[in-house]
């Protein structure tokens, strides 16, 4: 019996040394995702003051991949210039979509909005809502009562006469 048990609290000890850092680490000081390292664009830069940072604007272009179709048109060999209107905004057949969305207005600083109202979410959530002794992956913890059920909607949806072809199949 003090066998087993010496084995258990060993194997206890040794996965609470576990050094898995998950992408959905809110905490995260790493480089990036690895397929950074294999796109055509400029390298990533922190800028010395985040907030003089420019606002987002759809279809506008950003500060390292300023035309994308132009530049993974020449990245596979062909003529940038052939595309048009690179980096003009929103193409016309986008604009409806962008109008809808931006109906209500556009938050200027959605940037800071966002992260102040997302600390202010997870910290609610409570000091144990990364798991036991601050372990696990906060952001599944701190998001589950938002997490969408794919199985229950598909049928929500079809109830209601909404054709839906198929779904993932249900997590065993």
């Amino acid at each position: 019996m003090r066998a087993i048990l010496a084995s258990l609290g060993l194997g206890l000890i040794l996965t609470a040394c576990t050094s898995d850092r998950t992408l959905h680490d809110l905490e995260t000081t790493g480089g990036g995702p690895d397929e950074f390292s294999v796109l055509p664009v400029l390298p990533l830069e922190i800028p010395d003051n985040l907030d003089a940072l420019p606002t987002p604007t759809p279809g506008g272009v950003n500060r390292t991949d300023r035309y994308p179709v132009g530049e993974g048109i020449a990245a596979l060999g062909g003529d940038p210039a052939a595309t048009v209107a690179t980096g003009a905004g929103v193409p016309a057949s986008d604009a409806a979509l962008v109008g809808a969305a931006a109906r209500h207005g556009v938050v200027a600083d959605i940037r800071q909005v966002l992260l102040v109202e997302d600390a202010a979410f997870r910290r609610a959530r409570g000091p144990l809502a990364g798991g036991l002794f601050g372990g696990g992956d906060p952001y599944y913890t701190a998001y589950a009562p938002q997490r969408l059920d794919a199985q229950a909607e598909m049928i929500r949806m079809r109830n209601a006469g909404i054709p839906v072809p198929t779904a993932p199949p249900p997590a065993e």
